[in-house]
This record gives structure tokens, sequence and C-alpha cells, in this order.
């Protein structure tokens, strides 16, 4: 199990994930980035989510892969 960590951003704003998440490899970082990806689609605010990415990070900070919310919503730039 590796602790990695899914920080949110778009070129006006970052959320950074102070908690992670364990999770035992590359394949379960990406569904649950994509998970994290829906769930933010979802609420309740009215963002444009679709120039936002998801960057996850390992726990020395080190980018492993970045996921655009466009990719998940099926609308790649």
């Amino acid at each position: 199990m590796t602790q990695v960590y899914f920080h949110c951003s778009n070129s006006r704003e970052v959320r950074i994930d102070r908690s992670g998440e364990a999770v035992s490899d590359l394949t379960e970082a990406r569904d649950r980035a994509a998970c994290i990806v829906r769930s933010l689609i979802m609420g309740r605010d009215a963002e444009d989510w679709r120039d936002w990415v998801v960057h996850v990070s390992d726990d020395f900070d080190d980018e492993i892969f970045v996921l655009p919310f466009a990719f998940v919503l099926g609308k790649p730039h």
C-alpha cells in the first residue's frame, strides 16, 4: 500500500488534499482520482470544472500522474 494525495487545480485555484489515501497500485489511484472528479462535479456549486485537473502525488509530493477532469467527463480537450 502506498499513500497518495489527490490535489485538484485549475489556472486560478488549488485544492490541497492533506490526508491522502492508501492505494495498492496505479489502477486503484486512477480509479480513486476519477471518483473524486465525479464527486466534485456532482456537488452543489456552479463551478465550471472543464479546465480542472487532479494531480496524484506520493508522500514526497512527487507527481505520479495528472488526470484532467475533462477526460473523466468524456470531453478531452
